[in-house]
């Protein structure tokens, strides 16, 4: 397994967490990378970029052109690209042909794929032929559909029993790292004493091995709604807004451009 992937190995159960952020471009990934331990190309690219009201309308082609730009920023952090829906699921063939693309075709370090012991079949396919998996379980966003929205996740015994089968499914089938996404922080938090693989979370518990977020939730430059567990760390919206009416504001008065922006003989 790349040397990156091993690295994220070492951070269970260390004091200072793992540090991940989602990156669909190149100059995103050059600002992020210094700072953080691992970048994820995320489906989410179809909700904070492209408008969409879920990830479900997110292809393959999205997620490698995606992938391609953030491998540009050659970046020293391993680089993991999502597996969108209707990519994986279908059988264990057509997720390791999907795999494979991705992976020869951005240089990604590895693939993330949502789903616990529905998965774990995939999973392997995908470790016996060396390609670094890491898993998503609790809430997940490709099944909103299904699933009738965004529900939060281990609030009650069966679903608790469910989520921990799920993990230590993942884990048995060889996943580097386990996404844990909008489940209850006590439920988070006993998955992550459960298995011995790092738990990212998001939405989940402080406990968790490390945390990840959407870049454009940090930032506050998605217009869309924030979810509850989304910390806003900036409000670059507020700040394009006061810049473009500034620029409009100089071009409708022909004072942009001035001497020090044109050229002359």
């Amino acid at each position: 397994m790349n040397t990156l992937i091993e690295h994220i190995r070492l951070y269970k159960n260390r004091d200072a967490a793992l540090v991940c952020l989602t990156a669909y471009t190149t100059p995103m990934a050059q600002s992020i990378a210094p700072h953080v331990d691992l970048i994820l190309v995320g489906d989410s690219v179809g909700t904070v970029l492209y408008g969409m009201d879920d990830t479900t309308g997110v292809t393959l082609d999205m997620m490698i052109a995606h992938g391609k730009a953030v491998m540009r920023a050659k970046p020293d952090v391993p680089v993991i690209v999502d597996m969108p829906f209707g990519s994986y699921e279908e059988s264990d063939e057509h997720a390791l042909a999907s795999a494979q693309r991705a992976m020869s075709e951005t240089g990604a370090h590895g693939v993330k794929l949502e789903g616990g012991v529905d998965m774990a079949s995939r999973i392997k396919m995908l470790i016996d032929n060396n390609i670094p998996v890491m898993a998503h379980i609790g809430l997940q966003p490709q099944s909103v559909i299904k699933d009738g929205g965004y529900k939060i996740k281990g609030r009650g015994d069966a679903q608790i029993e469910a989520l921990l089968e799920d993990a230590k499914a993942v884990e048995a089938a060889g996943a580097f790292a386990i996404v844990i996404e909008g489940t209850v922080a006590e439920v988070a938090e006993r998955i992550t004493k459960a298995v011995s693989i790092p738990t990212i979370g998001i939405g989940a518990s402080v406990a968790c091995d490390g945390q990840i977020l959407v870049i454009d939730d940090l930032l506050g430059a998605h217009h869309g709604h924030l979810p509850k567990f989304a910390k806003r760390y900036a409000h670059l919206t507020q700040d394009i807004d006061a810049a473009v009416k500034l620029f409009a504001q100089d071009v409708r008065t022909r004072r942009f451009p001035d001497d020090a922006h044109i050229y002359k003989k």
